[in-house]
């Protein structure tokens, strides 16, 4: 072999292995790792706690974390379905089955992530006993965040409810002394409501975006033997449940270090759910 042949072959080879390096690293590929998650917009103290998400995956697995974030309860699932995310973390096991059954769909859930309790907020009185007779009530009306809302009215005292159902709507009402109107708004709107009404169930993340505060709340939903289908979690299509990229992002969010940023930057109103028994 001539000399100019014998430097271009080994050029060659040289070029070869750099490709295989490159593309064969311990952590693959920068492409390979990159995961792109759906959540809601969110306040700056939740954006701390999604920060340190990022870092936990970047650090411990070499995962590059992207995140697109939604306005409306009705986006992070039609996504996620059409492919324009990998994984979401907005809902919780309830908002998931519903809309599953409703859209035909299979998404599953791959790891927990927060539990929530949801307030019952007022500017108008301080206690549930202050409600007075043809009060008005606003409680979210997609069937999961519904149904909670209006068992949260229960566990108030101020209705009751069917037993033995798993959702409910304000039909299922059988008891209301004090003929409390209780009335259906998107979840987004519910905080906006409450200069208007003498009473709001607010879901968690547009009780945070509002700003409202420990004062506005009157009552606080209590953990029990149900509560788990009130556990958020990360969701992905189940065609993609068992994928290694997404099972590692889920350890990455369930570390201690992630669960230190849920303390620091939310105190109590979210509480780390993966390590939590509900029985």
């Amino acid at each position: 072999m001539s000399k100019k042949k014998w430097i271009i072959s080994g050029i060659a080879v040289v070029a070869v292995a750099s490709a295989a390096f490159f593309s064969f690293g311990s952590h693959g590929s920068s492409e390979d790792k990159t995961i792109t998650v759906g959540r809601m917009a969110s306040t700056k103290d939740d954006d701390a706690i999604w920060d340190a998400v990022k870092k936990q995956a970047k650090d411990e697995y070499g995962i590059n974390v992207k995140y697109k974030i939604f306005t409306d309860y009705s986006q992070p699932n039609k996504a996620l379905t059409s492919g324009d995310i990998d994984v979401n973390a907005f809902q919780h096991y309830a908002f998931l089955d519903a809309y599953n059954k409703k859209n035909n769909t299979d998404i599953k859930a791959i790891g927990k992530t927060v539990i929530s309790p949801i307030h019952l907020y007022s500017n108008t009185y301080k206690s549930v006993s202050d409600f007075k007779d043809g009060d008005t009530i606003v409680v979210p009306n997609d069937p999961s965040n519904e149904s909670r809302a209006l068992k949260v009215l229960k566990y108030a005292g101020l209705i009751d409810l069917k037993d033995g159902q798993d959702l409910v709507t304000v039909k299922d009402i059988t008891k209301n002394p004090k003929n409390l109107t209780i009335k259906e708004l998107s979840a987004d709107q519910t905080a906006r409501a409450i200069n208007d009404v003498q009473g709001a169930v607010v879901n968690g993340t547009y009780a945070s975006t509002a700003h409202l505060t420990d004062k506005q709340s009157i009552f606080t939903e209590p953990f029990n033997k149900d509560s788990e289908k009130w556990v958020n979690i990360i969701a992905a299509n189940k065609k993609d449940a068992n994928k290694k990229l997404y099972k590692e992002f889920v350890k990455a969010y369930q570390s201690d270090a992630v669960k230190k940023a849920i303390k620091k930057s939310n105190g109590d109103r979210s509480i780390p759910a993966w390590d939590r028994s509900f029985s």
